[in-house]
């Protein structure tokens, strides 16, 4: 049995574990909730120009058809854009989002995919990568605590340019969805080439004037509205982040509360051996004298 000496410095160093994982907890719980509304100010702005391209995309006052609606017939060249966070103590979200993008890249190789380029958004995606010997073309970390467009345009430029040059069939985005508190749910979508079902149909049919001309305004529209879908995965993927980071945390200043109780109750129990054992000795000698 240990001593009351080391019962007492273990004791010391959980609970100044606990400490820090309850100022991580609440720093979460703050850092969440502006997540949150990042993430929710964002879905207009992405609903917007969903209608909009939706329309665009049904019109019919022009034959011009974008690289980013046609759909190839065969899929041997496929992009992924992975969405994780640069910090780890979430829990399993960067786990689960990269077994998901692993099993995806098994199946493309299976179906016999010649190549697999990676963009990488998030450090440890990016070092997910690196191990797996995947084909990383861009990737990006270090992006705080608050998404920037500008930061992200550069990586997934390089994707959407390989596409448009037919370097790459197919572009799927792999993020954490946000849920609630308590469930974030990974899941991979086909961002590239726009499929029926991402862009909806449009209920109503619209005629646009288009200036100066209409390849110049759906090329600069599409775009712009992959880029809004790449925003919203990574709002979506950072919100995520602060909730299982805050639930995580959580976990784990209740574990310490637990293992402080146990460890407590072991020093009590050896310090109420160590005092009966003395008493014994005591009388012992008194006895005998």
């Amino acid at each position: 049995m240990a001593s009351g000496k080391e019962i007492r410095t273990k004791i010391k160093s959980v609970q100044n574990t606990r400490k820090i994982t309850k100022a991580m907890e609440m720093v979460a719980a703050s850092k969440m909730r502006k997540a949150q509304d990042r993430m929710r100010a964002a879905r207009p702005y992405a609903e917007k120009i969903r209608r909009l391209a939706a329309n665009l995309s049904q019109a019919n006052v022009t034959d011009y058809k974008h690289p980013f609606l046609v759909q190839k017939d065969q899929v041997k060249r496929v992009g992924l854009i992975l969405v994780t966070t640069d910090k780890g103590l979430c829990g399993g979200l960067n786990t689960n989002v990269q077994r998901i993008a692993l099993n995806a890249m098994k199946e493309w190789d299976a179906a016999g995919a010649t190549e697999i380029r990676a963009c990488c958004i998030g450090n440890k995606g990016f070092g997910f990568m690196q191990r797996m010997g995947a084909k990383v073309v861009s990737h990006v970390v270090h992006l705080g605590d608050t998404p920037h467009l500008e930061k992200l345009i550069g990586p997934v430029k390089v994707m959407l340019d390989a596409f448009q040059n037919d370097e790459l069939d197919a572009v799927y985005v792999a993020y954490t969805r946000f849920i609630n508190t308590m469930k974030q749910e990974p899941v991979l979508e086909q961002l590239l080439p726009l499929s029926g079902d991402k862009l909806g149909t449009p209920d109503t049919s619209w005629d646009y004037l288009y200036e100066p001309d209409p390849q110049v305004v759906i090329d600069e529209m599409l775009v712009r509205y992959v880029e809004a879908l790449v925003y919203q995965a990574v709002a979506e993927n950072m919100a995520s982040e602060q909730s299982a980071r805050m639930v995580a945390m959580k976990a784990a200043s209740d574990n310490a509360k637990n293992v402080i109780g146990e460890l407590q109750l072991v020093y009590n129990k050896t310090r109420q051996a160590a005092i009966t054992k003395e008493l014994s000795e005591i009388v012992g000698g008194a006895a005998a004298v």
